[in-house]
C-alpha cells in the first residue's frame, strides 16, 4: 500500500500540517464572517428597496422572507427545488463521468490529448444556453434536453481542471508510484487523482456552478420538465403574473441551495482531502 501522503509532503515544499482543532475553528471563524456579510447585504436590500417605494419594482427583504415561507409552507417551493435537484444530479453525473473519461484520455495518448483540445476549442466556447434550439429539436420538451445543455456546462471545465491537474503533478510522485509498481488504473487512482485532486475539485466546483445557472436559464425558458416545473419555471411564472416577491423567493432559493452546495459538500471535501494533506491553507 502507497503512503501516498507521505508521498505528497516528500514533493512538496514542507510546511506544518493543520490539525483538525485548528482547522475547525478557522470554518467557524470564516461561517460567522460569511454571515455578517450576508446580514449587511440583507441591510442594504431592506434600505434600497425603502427608497425605492415600490413592491413591483424591488420588494423588500422583509417581504421576500414572508414571499419565500408562503413558498415553503405551501410546498411548492419544496416541491420545484426537487424537480430541479433532480434533473442537476443526472446531468452533472454525467459530464463529470465523461469529463473523467476524455481527461483519463488525454493523459494516456497523444491522440486523446488532440482530441480533448480540439473538442474544448470547438465547445467550450459555446453557451450552454445557446444549445437549447438542438435541444428541443433533438430530444423534445423535457429532462433530455435539460440533462443535456447541463452536460455541456459541466464536461469542460471539469475535463480541462483535470487534465490541467493530472499534466502538474511532480515527477518526484510520477517516479515513486512506478518504484512502488503502479501501473493503469492503480497508478491513477493511487497517483495522479490524489496529486491533482485541488484542480480536480475546482473542475467540479466550476462546473456545478455552470450547471446549476444554466439549469434555472433552460427552465426560464422551457421549464416545465415534470408536472409542476422547477425553479425557474416558478421564477417565470412568478414574473407573469407580476409578483415579484415570489420572483425574489425563488432567486433565493437558488442563492440558498448554492451557498449550501458550496458551504456543505465542497467545504466537507475539502477538509476531508487537501486540507488534510496540507495541499492548500
Amino acid at each position: 500500500m502507497v503512503d501516498f501522503h507521505g508521498l505528497v509532503q516528500a514533493g512538496s515544499p514542507l510546511r506544518p500540517v493543520e490539525t483538525e482543532p485548528h482547522t475547525t475553528r478557522l470554518i467557524g471563524a470564516g461561517a460567522w464572517r460569511r454571515l455578517l456579510i450576508l446580514a449587511a447585504l440583507a441591510a442594504v436590500w431592506e434600505v434600497t428597496a425603502r427608497i425605492v417605494g415600490s413592491p413591483l419594482l424591488l420588494p423588500s427583504f422583509l417581504t421576500t422572507l414572508a414571499a419565500f415561507g408562503q413558498g415553503i409552507a405551501s410546498g411548492e417551493l419544496p416541491l420545484r427545488t426537487f424537480a430541479s435537484l433532480q434533473v442537476l444530479v443526472i446531468g452533472y453525473a454525467i459530464g463529470v463521468v465523461v469529463a473523467a473519461i476524455l481527461a483519463g484520455l488525454a493523459t494516456a495518448t497523444k491522440l486523446g490529448a488532440e482530441l480533448l483540445s480540439t473538442l474544448t476549442a470547438m465547445f467550450n466556447p459555446v453557451p450552454a444556453i445557446a444549445l437549447l434550439p438542438l435541444a428541443l429539436i433533438w430530444f423534445g420538451l423535457g429532462v433530455p434536453s435539460l440533462v443535456f445543455v447541463i452536460v455541456h456546462s459541466v464536461l469542460w471545465a471539469v475535463a480541462l481542471n483535470t487534465l490541467t491537474g493530472f499534466r502538474s503533478v511532480p515527477e518526484t510522485l510520477r517516479m515513486s508510484g512506478r518504484n512502488y509498481g503502479l501501473h493503469g488504473i492503480k497508478y491513477v487512482a493511487l497517483i495522479l487523482i490524489p496529486a491533482a485532486f485541488p484542480s480536480i475539485l475546482a473542475g467540479l466546483k466550476i462546473g456545478w456552478a455552470f450547471a446549476w445557472r444554466t439549469l434555472i436559464a433552460a427552465e426560464l425558458v422551457f421549464g416545465v420538465s415534470s408536472r409542476s416545473g422547477g425553479l425557474g419555471w416558478y421564477i417565470f411564472e412568478a414574473r407573469a403574473e407580476l409578483e415579484t416577491s415570489r420572483v425574489f423567493a425563488g432567486l433565493l432559493a437558488v442563492i440558498i441551495i448554492g451557498l449550501a452546495v458550496e458551504a456543505v459538500i465542497f467545504r466537507l471535501i475539502e477538509r476531508r482531502t487537501v486540507l488534510r494533506w496540507g495541499m492548500q491553507r
